[in-house]
């Protein structure tokens, strides 16, 4: 069966295409076990289930042991078992180092032939353990696996997944171990799909296999309201659904890989986030919104890579922010959140956000705009940051923006954009107000203190 995914934004984070979408094959389930409900818990019926190990996770000999533990434990709870892995804690960087040292701009090719070498380490390394252990088990590549991708080298994308390989050793009770952030384009060649591409890998199998769970495994307990690491309160929550995930990791939130969440939501697979070294239920992503009533507001987001722009005394005319934007676009500059004030002399001031690393080449072609337009002046603001409340209970709750902008206005915070969605509020703030501001709005909405469930 062939459907089509929205496809917003590759793993690596480049915007497509408006409209771009990509055509995933899902086979039947394997056959291995009679059909089972989704997990209410995490431990509580035999399921299928497909984990995701990442770096740290995997980082040493010591954890490799650890998780190979973790993945018999579940086996001799009964249920089935695909392991997905990324290379060990800084293995990737190690050998995008020994390129550099060959070439300054090394073919895209041979940097996915080279970089996907860490992930085969890995995958046979806890093979390995698991023999130890006593537990049958079988290590795949991605080309082995056939996860099928386009030919975009280092941001490639899945297209399809051949897992019958998969299914014939889950029938033979054994655990397989997949490589996760690698497949095949159509000629054979190795390509790696990108920044959290493992996510991707993970979620794609267990979409393929009809599986019950995806679990991802990281250093972080699950899902937390706010960063613990800016506000030491945060609480971590017991579930949350896939828009309000989907929200968090586009706004900043690295727990999740953006496109992960949207190949579960898509495919409606329980996604749950847990730690790796300590004991635990995580968080479950999911599509019940569960007590919406209770909570107004899942979580706080927050993203320091941005950046200002400022265009003032435009001619306000038709086509004016396509004079402004569009060259911006064609520099593959990607523009988030946009501010139009229109003046009394018949002028316009524009103002938009993009990302930092395209800060000084934003202001370069903005410049060039200002002249040909014969504006006034450009702007430009590289200390800001955005700040956003995400929630589903946003939809029955007036006057969350309100408590939002008191909240900030008592700490004297000026707020210098806005932003909204049905479930999002986002503001741009100076950047020396972050902790201040992420601290003030987790005690105004109670996230220190209210219900876990989002």
């Amino acid at each position: 069966m062939a459907v089509e995914v929205p496809d917003a934004h590759r793993p690596d984070g480049e915007a497509l295409s408006s409209g771009a979408s990509m055509v995933f094959n899902v086979y039947p389930s394997c056959g291995s076990r009679p059909a089972c409900p989704r997990l209410s818990t995490v431990q509580r019926v035999m399921s299928l289930i497909v984990q995701k190990y990442g770096g740290t996770s995997v980082g040493s000999i010591e954890r490799i042991q650890n998780v190979a533990c973790k993945v018999k434990g579940w086996k001799e709870q009964g249920h089935d078992v695909v392991v997905v892995v990324s290379a060990m804690s800084g293995e990737t960087n190690r050998l995008i180092g020994l390129a550099g040292q060959l070439s300054k701009s090394p073919s895209p090719r041979e940097m996915d032939v080279l970089v996907s070498t860490g992930e085969q380490v890995t995958i046979a390394l806890l093979s390995m353990a698991l023999h130890e252990l006593g537990a049958d088990a079988r290590s795949y590549t991605g080309g082995q696996v056939h996860i099928l991708t386009d030919g975009a080298h280092s941001k490639a994308r899945i297209m399809d997944i051949d897992h019958a390989r998969v299914c014939a050793d889950i029938k033979a009770g054994r655990v397989v171990v997949v490589a996760g952030f690698q497949g095949v384009d159509q000629a054979g060649n190795i390509t790696t799909l990108g920044r959290g591409g493992s996510d991707t890998t993970a979620v794609a199998m267990a979409a393929a296999l009809n599986a019950d769970e995806c679990q991802i495994y990281t250093d972080v307990g699950g899902v937390y309201t706010t960063d613990p690491r800016i506000e030491p309160k945060a609480r971590k929550l017991d579930r949350i659904t896939f828009e309000e995930m989907l929200e968090m990791a586009s706004l900043g939130s690295k727990v999740l890989q953006i496109r992960s969440v949207e190949f579960a939501g898509k495919y409606k697979v329980p996604l749950r986030v847990l730690s790796s070294l300590e004991e635990g239920e995580g968080t479950l992503i999911s599509l019940e919104e569960g007590s919406v009533e209770e909570a107004k507001i899942a979580g706080i987001a927050f993203n320091r890579d941005e950046a200002k722009l400022t265009i003032r005394g435009v001619p306000d005319e038709p086509g004016v922010a396509y004079k402004i934007l569009g060259p911006i676009g064609e520099s593959n500059i990607e523009v988030d959140m946009i501010v139009q004030n229109i003046g009394k002399d018949q002028t316009t001031d524009f103002t938009f956000t993009v990302n930092r690393p395209d800060f000084e080449k934003a202001l370069k072609v903005l410049k060039e705009t200002a002249r040909e337009l014969g504006a006034r002046e450009v702007e430009a603001d590289d200390s800001i940051v955005k700040i956003s409340l995400v929630g589903v209970g946003m939809r029955s709750h007036a006057g969350i923006a309100a408590q939002m902008f008191g909240a900030l206005a008592r700490e004297g915070i000026n707020i210098q954009m806005i932003s909204t969605s049905e479930i999002k509020i986002s503001v741009v703030v100076d950047e020396k107000y972050l902790e201040l501001a992420v601290r003030a709005l987790h005690q105004a909405f109670g996230l220190d203190s209210g219900p876990s469930a989002a």
